[in-house]
């Protein structure tokens, strides 16, 4: 394959595309990716399912959508121009302008003209013979490349609605995570909404201000802290464009990818009065400072109790009928060990006499009717329902694409019992198949831009590798990831993550194996992992050598 160019042919079956590299996605990672390869001189063909780039933040446009990740930490550090050129308005980006940022960019890289749009890449299959992947779309094209690379996220494939009846609904159904890009009004209606996870939280005091009455349906309570977001003022703006590279660098040395502050002082080295001052300015300043004020709330149950009892305590000083306040306080598992989130007004949305909480622990819901929601107590009539119930994370992506590797091996196969890869980059079986921001690296315990933006480094300076040695293909060993699935285990049984039902170990989908799927040693020990791995002459990896020389 020439670089630079794709080579195009037609045949019975459709139009058939060959390139140096196939990149499946078109959020932060996908762009990076393919920004990356072209510079190298390669070939790229981006396929993207959604109108346009923006990965996740394409289709979440429901009310309140925000990144919980402050905006400098959620774009990228690698072009300097985009840096200067673009200002962030707020200090956590709203969905529109998060889209805006990636329009920028697109458009400031001229991605688009890389990427197709409105198209799902059905399967991918590795041919044996000619060492190529063989991928088709929902359009009957077929795309045969060298490499290719999965940037499908570790969120966006939304999870099927579980309930009976689903289809039975009369009135306006909408799910987050495929929200309508027109104007929905929920004004003189009666509104519920499903799903209290971040989603949720963001959902309810937006429509709570607007609907006639909205029910929240809540299974499990999560620990939510206020945002308190605010403009950003254009000094402080001008002074963070001053030391980027000093804040960028900054970043890539800590456990999160980010700038947030990160305390090295345990909870119990300092004075319950010491504590409970901390706490307090934590919440006062709001964010996710409270993941930064202790060091061990993640390794020690005694000291995360202490802190979620605050929260709790917070949760009753806010919302004033006791007995809600009471069925909003999250038990039974550590905080944090659920994605944490922020809000503004949630709690407060439930002092407003329109706001009604539905405790599916108490009365659960056994069925959508034509009317509305039909609980064991009762039924629930509505005008509107909202599906917030989340994502298959970490693994959906990859495994609504029918991926076969070498020999024809699946990889719903190999996933069978949990995702297993080698660095969350690769995997054994599937040669020359790069994963961004995927199953088995830190993906949502750190700043996926940060992240999206190493692995894609990474993946390129592979690449280069090969082509500069005549390698024709790349395999994790069976043994490294063996090894690799090792450490992110015993990484694992020292944290109190994995003892909370989440995304993170697949119990939010029926039938998913319950594993914890992800790299929690920290960002910074992950990239010096990485690093050190190809440092090693890529350490854990085979190759294959080309049959003739390829250009380097």
């Amino acid at each position: 394959m020439s670089d630079g160019n794709l080579m195009q042919s037609s045949g019975k079956n459709g139009r058939t595309t060959q390139v140096d590299a196939l990149v499946i996605g078109a959020g932060f990672g996908g762009m990076c990716m393919v920004h990356r390869l072209r510079g190298m001189g390669l070939s790229v063909q981006g396929i993207e399912a959604g109108g346009g780039v923006g990965g996740v933040w394409y289709w979440n446009r429901y009310p309140g959508a925000r990144c919980d990740l402050m905006s400098i930490d959620y774009s990228y550090s690698f072009s300097e121009e985009i840096q200067q050129e673009w200002t962030w308005s707020e200090q956590f980006a709203a969905q529109p302008e998060i889209l805006a940022y990636a329009n920028f960019a697109a458009d400031r890289l001229d991605l688009r003209k890389l990427f197709q749009f409105n198209t799902r890449v059905e399967s991918a299959e590795f041919d044996d013979v000619r060492r190529l992947w063989v991928a088709r779309t929902d359009r009957g094209e077929m795309i045969e490349a060298t490499y290719c690379i999965m940037a499908t996220g570790p969120l966006s494939i939304p999870k099927e609605v579980g309930f009976e009846g689903a289809n039975d609904f009369k009135g306006e159904i909408y799910y987050a995570a495929r929200w309508p890009h027109a104007p929905v009004s929920f004004a003189g209606k009666r509104v519920g909404v499903v799903g209290t996870g971040s989603t949720g939280i963001q959902i309810v005091p937006v429509v709570a201000e607007e609907a006639d009455e909205l029910f929240v349906f809540q299974r499990t309570p999560s620990f939510t802290m206020p945002m308190r977001n605010k403009p950003l003022d254009p000094e402080y703006v001008a002074q963070v464009k001053r030391h980027y590279p000093a804040l960028r660098a900054s970043a890539r040395n800590t456990a999160i990818g980010g700038v947030r502050p990160i305390s090295s002082r345990p909870l119990f080295s300092v004075t319950p009065q010491e504590r409970l001052e901390l706490m307090e300015d934590s919440w006062a300043r709001g964010g996710l400072a409270f993941l930064g004020t202790f060091s061990d709330l993640l390794t020690n149950s005694e000291a995360n109790e202490i802190v979620a009892e605050f929260v709790r305590g917070k949760i009753g000083e806010v919302v004033k009928d006791p007995d809600t306040a009471e069925r909003l306080k999250p038990r039974g598992y550590p905080i944090f060990a659920r994605r944490p989130c922020l809000d503004t007004n949630y709690y407060e949305a439930f002092n407003q006499p329109n706001v009604h909480l539905v405790d599916l622990l108490e009365d659960p819901i056994v069925r959508l009717t034509e009317r509305g929601v039909r609980t064991q107590a009762r039924e629930i009539e509505l005008d509107v329902l909202i599906m917030a119930t989340g994502y298959d994370g970490l693994t959906g992506a990859m495994l609504a694409v029918d991926i076969k590797g070498r020999g024809g091996s699946r990889l719903s196969d190999k996933w069978r019992d949990g995702a297993r890869s080698y660095l969350g980059l690769a995997m054994e079986g599937f040669p020359n198949l790069f994963m961004i921001c995927g199953a088995n690296g830190p993906a949502a315990l750190a700043n996926i831009v940060t992240l999206d933006e190493q692995n894609t480094d990474w993946i390129a300076e592979c690449i280069d590798h090969m082509r500069r040695n005549q390698l024709a293909t790349i395999e994790a060993e069976a043994a490294s990831e063996d090894q690799w699935m090792a450490a992110i285990s015993a990484l694992a049984e020292k944290s109190l993550m994995p003892k909370a039902n989440t995304w993170y170990v697949g119990a939010n989908v029926a039938g998913k194996p319950r594993v914890f799927s992800l790299y929690s040693g920290g960002f910074n020990k992950y990239r010096e992992i990485c690093e050190a791995v190809t440092a090693d002459g890529y350490r854990g990896f085979s190759f294959e050598r080309s049959q003739s020389p390829v250009e380097a």
